[in-house]
């Protein structure tokens, strides 16, 4: 019998636990403000995953800067600050290895974004069933 039981994508299950609980605690970290970086203190970053190896020596933190701000830069500081973070994470957590993070910029906002846009092409959006139309924000009243 294996160990863990793998999700539909053939990830382990314990592995997505742990990366749930390093993601809560960086989140903890980033959202009270302890590093002190501008930059950091003036962005809302969001961490939407975290990819623990089998090995649990690595993960890799999707991050993405909302507000406008560069990614990369906020990536560059994130990975500064790297040393501080993984120190805030075994704090939280009670495995046997804290992970070495590294920071990478979260894409799949901007995928989606782009499928967004495909999706509302009007050669596409004539395609589409009339009960499948996508919503428009003239859709929605103020009033509600």
């Amino acid at each position: 019998m294996p160990r863990s039981t793998p999700d539909s994508q053939g990830r382990s299950i314990r592995l997505q636990r742990i990366g749930e609980q390093v993601r809560h605690a960086l989140a903890e970290v980033i959202g009270r403000g302890e590093l002190r970086d501008e930059l950091l203190q003036r962005t809302i970053v969001s961490i939407s995953e975290v990819r623990v190896t089998a090995d649990l020596r690595h993960a890799t933190v999707f991050v993405k800067a909302l507000g406008g701000d560069d990614d990369q830069a906020v990536v560059k500081a994130l990975a500064g600050h790297a040393r501080y973070l993984r120190g805030e994470v075994a704090r939280h957590m009670a495995t046997k290895y804290t992970p070495d993070l590294r920071f990478r910029p979260d894409e799949s906002y901007d995928a989606g974004a782009r499928i967004d846009a495909i999706l509302r092409r009007p050669t596409i959006a004539r395609d589409l069933e009339p009960e499948v139309r996508l919503p428009t924000l003239s859709d929605y009243d103020d009033e509600d």
